[in-house]
């Protein structure tokens, strides 16, 4: 038994990268607890919250809306991680890994969206 967004690879991967981004932010420095490192937390958790929550008892127009707020959280991660690498709390080689994972997921979710029906 399970719910249908769980078997999503695009969900199971956004889970993965919210929990990456908790790690890195949890190392950022302490004055970015409530900055730099809480909004990272909360977009990329974002990206898992709003498949599932839009998975479930909608209209596929609502769906695909649900999708495009995940894709917007995605952007708003790859945004922080900018801002991270600029503020030399994360390597090159780092940022270029996480990097490649956000923008594999975006293209996932894009497509992933672009099947579901209007």
């Amino acid at each position: 038994m399970s719910f249908k967004f769980e078997n999503l690879i695009i969900w199971q991967k956004s889970m993965d990268l919210g929990e990456e981004m908790n790690l890195l932010a949890i190392s950022f420095p302490k004055d970015e607890v409530y900055n730099l490192s809480s909004q990272l937390k909360r977009a990329s958790d974002s990206i898992a919250l709003n498949i599932s929550e839009g998975s479930i008892l909608q209209s596929n127009a609502e769906y695909r809306k649900f999708l495009g707020y995940s894709i917007r959280s995605l952007a708003e991660v790859v945004t922080c991680l900018h801002k991270v690498i600029r503020r030399k709390y994360l390597s090159k080689i780092d940022f270029e890994k996480h990097y490649k994972d956000c923008y594999n997921l975006m293209n996932m979710t894009i497509a992933y969206r672009n099947k579901i029906k209007k």
